[in-house]
């Protein structure tokens, strides 16, 4: 018997992950899947044995008979879905980006919070094991107290084959992907103050900008740059690896090409390997994300046991939001922005 029963929301590209996430965990049953596409919901339906499928998230919501609803749709919807979960009193994980906008963001915490219902945001690259292994590091005390920063992920993989409708929107990685590096960097080196960014679009094919440029001030004295591109053609394709640079009062970490990390201190050098493990699911070069979701949702399972917030909890998620339009607004403005004014 589970001990816990979702539904899932969405049937599209990145559901597919979730569903096997939720596989893997002991406990865990997904009974329902909703989807506006009857043909998605027959493919995942039938891949997972999941007899309950709905067109109507208002249908699936009223016969009810779950625990938690995970909302994997596109960002337009978010709202509508969260605060449909709200007045049904599910708790609830939704998709990154979170919101539209950082009022309808605020909106879908409100909502959570009156209903008294748990809200994750699906940012699961900070539960990445190589990412999870850097703050592990920084957590000892190896390189003393950081001061510097960088969290870089540059690509030229096409990731529009598989989400054509990231070449649509007038904002795409910064959105899309600069809000997982920011999150990172937030959890590594704490909440920022002030953002700067410059933006670029060099692929005439898409509608947003390709490459962003951003640069940090955190609250507690480091300086970081958060840098993502879509536009780097390198000899050795890198993507799906964030790359990592801390430097500290005591030494350096860097975490490189093939989740090599390096850490140099007082006791010296240390290099290994910090790399995910393959699920009998997953695919290369897919599989450090894919292993994530698996890490995030059984966080999300244990807090829900424990009764506690969980740590990318939507109100949480206001402040990475928060960077993601601070950073549209400072390349638009050519100037620094202060988060406080975007928080208040």
């Amino acid at each position: 018997m589970a001990t816990f029963k979702g539904a899932l929301i969405g049937c599209g590209f990145f559901a597919v992950n979730q569903m096997h996430g939720w596989q893997d965990l002991p406990g865990v049953e997904i009974v329902a899947i909703c989807d506006r596409d009857p043909e998605r919901l027959r493919i995942v339906g039938d891949a997972f044995g999941v007899a309950r499928r709905y067109r109507s998230a208002e249908e699936m919501f009223a016969d009810g008979g779950f625990d938690f609803v995970d909302i994997a749709t596109t960002v337009a919807s978010h709202r509508a879905l969260v605060e449909l979960a709200a007045r049904h009193k599910v708790p609830a994980i939704c998709q990154k980006p979170f919101a539209p906008t950082l009022d309808d963001a605020r909106a879908m915490v409100a909502a959570a919070d009156e209903a008294g219902i748990p809200l994750m945001v699906h940012e699961n690259f900070r539960w990445q094991t190589p990412i999870l292994a850097v703050k592990a590091a920084l957590d000892s005390g190896a390189i003393g107290a950081p001061f510097w920063g960088r969290v870089s992920f540059r690509s030229g993989f096409d990731v529009f084959s598989g989400q054509p409708y990231l070449a649509e929107g007038k904002r795409f990685i910064i959105e899309d992907l600069g809000i997982h590096a920011l999150d990172i960097a937030r959890f590594l080196f704490g909440d920022a103050s002030r953002m700067t960014a410059r933006t670029r679009r060099i692929n005439p094919a898409i509608a947003g900008e390709d490459v962003a440029t951003m640069l940090l001030d955190h609250t507690g004295g480091v300086t970081s740059i958060v840098d993502v591109s879509y536009a780097t053609r390198l000899p050795e394709e890198p993507f799906p690896e964030t790359f990592v640079e801390v430097d500290g009062d005591k030494g350096t970490l860097r975490l490189g090409k093939d989740y090599r990390l390096t850490v140099h201190g007082p006791g010296g050098t240390r290099h290994s390997t910090v790399a995910p493990s393959l699920r009998p699911w997953a695919s290369r070069p897919w599989h450090n994300i894919q292993e994530s979701v698996v890490l995030i949702q059984k966080h999300w399972i244990e807090r829900l046991e424990a009764g506690k917030e969980p740590d990318t909890s939507g109100r949480d998620n206001l402040k990475t939001f928060a960077l993601v339009e601070a950073a549209y607004l400072s390349a638009e403005r050519g100037e620094t922005v202060a988060l406080e004014d975007l928080l208040r």
